[in-house]
This record gives C-alpha cells, structure tokens and sequence, in this order.
C-alpha cells in the first residue's frame, strides 16, 4: 500500500477513535442530572460503567479473531454502527433497565471498533513505525476522552438527550467515511479460530509469548481506573476542591499526554526500546500514585497526578506496540486479548478502590502503588528470561 495511501488510512482510523473515545467522554458531565430523571444517582452510574467495561471484555477477542478472518474494515464499520444506534437508544430510553441494555451495546459497539483499528495500524506500519502509528493512535483517544465532557456540557445546553444524537451522528459518519474511504486488505487468517469461545481464547493467551505483557495490560488499566474513580472524591473530601478545581487536575495530565503521545513517543522507543520504556513507567505511575498522599497544595496535587497520567499514557501505547511486535500474523487476535485485560482491568478497578475508599480514602492508593510495584517485578523478571526475543523485536 502506498505510503501516502497508509497516511489517509492511519488518519481516518483515528478520527474513528477519537469519536468512540469522545463519546464516551461526552456522557460524563451530564450522567448525574441524566440519571436524575429517572430517579436513581451513584449505583446506577458505577453500574453503567461496569456495564460497559464487561461488554468490551467478552467481545474484544471475538471482534479481533473476526477482522483477521473477514477483514478490519467490515468490523470496524459494524462497530461504529452499533455504537452510534446505541447511543440514540440511551436517549430513548424510559426504564433503567433499557438504559443498562444501550450501555452493553455501547461497550459492544467499543469493543468492534478498538482491537480492529489496533491491529490495523499494525498491518499498514513497518516495525520502525509501529510505535509512531500507536503512539498517535493513543493520542486520538486520549484526545477524544479530554475534550468529550466538555462536549457534552456544551451541547447539554440544548438539551439534556441532544450529546447523545450528536454521538450518534458522528459515530454514523465515521461509519460512512470509513465504508467510502478505508482500504480493505485481504484478511490475515483462513478460518480456523472462529469455533474458540472467550475462555478458550482467554487460556490460549496464557502460552502467547507476549502474556506478561497482557497482565501489565490488566494490572495498569486497574491502577489507572483506581486512580481516576477516586481522586475527585479524594481532594473533594479531604481538601475541599471545587468541580473547576477537579476538571483542570483531570485534563492537564491528559493535555500532556496527548502532546507526548503525539510527538514524542516514537522517539523514546526507538532510543530506549518498549520494554525500557514500559518498566521505567511503571515505577514512575507507582511513585506518583503513592506521593499523592503526601502532597496538599493545589499546583503539587496537580503536578503529580499529571505526572501519574503522562506514565499511563506511555505506558499503553508501550505495551500495545511491544505485543503488536510479538504478535506475527494473529494482529487482531492480540489486539482482541489487550482490550479484554484492559477492560477486564476498568471494570474490577473502579469497583475494589470505591470499597476500599469508603473504609479508609488512602486505601486505594497504597493498593494501587502495591500492585504496580509487584507489576514492576513481574515484567523485570519477564524481561530478562525473554531478553534475546525482545531484542529481536526492538528497532531503532
């Protein structure tokens, strides 16, 4: 494929991206007086998250095992359908229960749209350029998840349910843009996986030469959920900071991440290699995580959860990249199995640090930096059984 060709095709996969992440930062401003009409608050809303997370986790692998047998281009155009009309049924929506329904389809429609485009960028990317092309794959949902809740409190103005019909729209216009415009490369794989079920596909990761790398998946995707669903309430109840104070901690470390992302990212790789770059991160996410307890000045609070974020956003494009390497042909089959731990990861996160925040509010946070730490050994020790695959792997 040309390369100018590969350059359309990289920049529409992230507008898809970019729309499946803003919409689903789009909801967040408006959630509470949303599901105010409907008489319920907090439960309902950590319900609707979990939701969401779990349906990504059971049809991740099975939309990457599909788009390397039928192709990306017809996965990824069904997801941004499903996600699209999922979202209209939201706002549709008269009874609870109808709401949990187009929160599942929602996280079915993600989880059509991310492993594919993942393991697309991995089939229009050399070895050299695969970290710039998951870089600014990160970049564009980092992105999308910063600027959606503003959004959305925008268009909120309008009306309560109208965020929703703009996410609809553009879902079907990323949709229609990528049926006209994506190229369709013939599919990876001739049929012999369809017959394996989620854990099946689950147990066939285990004997994966990049299954360490799946467990830092899960394990920073739990820390990093931890983290987000509770330091509002952190500084809320312990410093008193106001809605405007929370929103500037929550989107610097985005900004940051996106420029890093963007711009910089490729060129750690090719000085330090993914794996460098994954381990030093995981200390630096640990360190942060623990040191937030013992800052309490606004601008020190907001350096340190910046720099918490900015490990993060290294981090995954780091691993999703490092595992794209070892993957061979089974492009959407590994990109399938990272969202499922990554998901897998968001839905147990936020759950174990609101209980553990509600027995002590530092909980969460020294649990966090724990399971880092001990992620830290593990990939350490990993790293050094596997050194000559990993060299192998890393391009300069």
């Amino acid at each position: 494929m040309p390369q100018q060709s590969n350059n359309l095709t990289l920049y529409i996969l992230m507008f898809n991206m970019f729309i499946a992440m803003a919409g689903v930062g789009l909801i967040i401003p408006i959630m509470p007086e949303y599901l105010g009409t409907f008489g319920v608050a907090g439960q309902a809303l950590g319900m609707l998250i979990a939701i969401f997370s779990f349906a990504q986790f059971i049809f991740s692998p099975l939309s990457g095992n599909l788009s390397d047998q039928v192709g990306r281009k017809r996965i990824i155009i069904i997801g941004l359908a499903i996600y699209g009309l999922s979202q209209l049924a939201f706002s549709l929506s008269t009874e609870l229960w109808m709401l949990y329904i187009a929160r599942f389809f929602s996280g079915f429609g993600a989880a059509f749209i991310i492993p594919p485009t993942m393991a697309f960028v991995a089939d229009i990317t050399s070895l050299e350029k695969r970290g710039r092309g998951m870089g600014l794959l990160g970049a564009s949902m980092s992105l999308g998840f910063m600027i959606g809740p503003g959004i959305g409190g925008f268009l909120s103005k309008i009306s309560l349910v109208f965020p929703f019909y703009a996410a609809t729209g553009a879902s079907i216009f990323a949709a229609i843009i990528s049926l006209l415009f994506l190229p369709n490369p013939k599919p990876v794989l001739q049929g012999t996986l369809l017959n394996e079920n989620l854990f099946q596909q689950m147990r066939r990761s285990t004997k994966t030469p990049y299954f360490v790398m799946l467990i830092v998946m899960f394990v920073f995707s739990f820390g990093l959920a931890n983290f987000q669903s509770t330091i509002s309430l952190y500084v809320d109840q312990k410093y008193g900071y106001t809605p405007s104070q929370i929103a500037v901690i929550i989107t610097v470390g985005g900004f940051v991440g996106v420029i890093i992302q963007t711009f910089v990212i490729d060129k750690l790789f090719k000085r330090f290699g993914e794996m460098r770059i994954i381990l030093i991160n995981l200390l630096i996410a640990a360190t942060a995580m623990f040191c937030i307890l013992f800052v309490n000045k606004f601008f020190m609070i907001l350096l340190v959860a910046t720099i918490f974020s900015t490990a993060t956003s290294l981090l995954r494009p780091a691993v999703n990249t490092l595992v794209s390497k070892l993957a061979g042909t089974e492009q959407g089959y590994a990109a399938g199995m990272m969202n499922a731990y990554m998901s897998l990861g968001n839905m147990i996160g936020p759950a174990t640090a609101g209980y553990i925040f509600d027995i002590d509010m530092r909980s969460p946070y020294i649990v966090g930096t724990i399971i880092l730490l001990l992620c830290f050994i593990l990939a350490s020790v990993w790293a050094k059984q596997k050194k000559e695959l990993l060299n192998s792997s890393r391009t300069t």
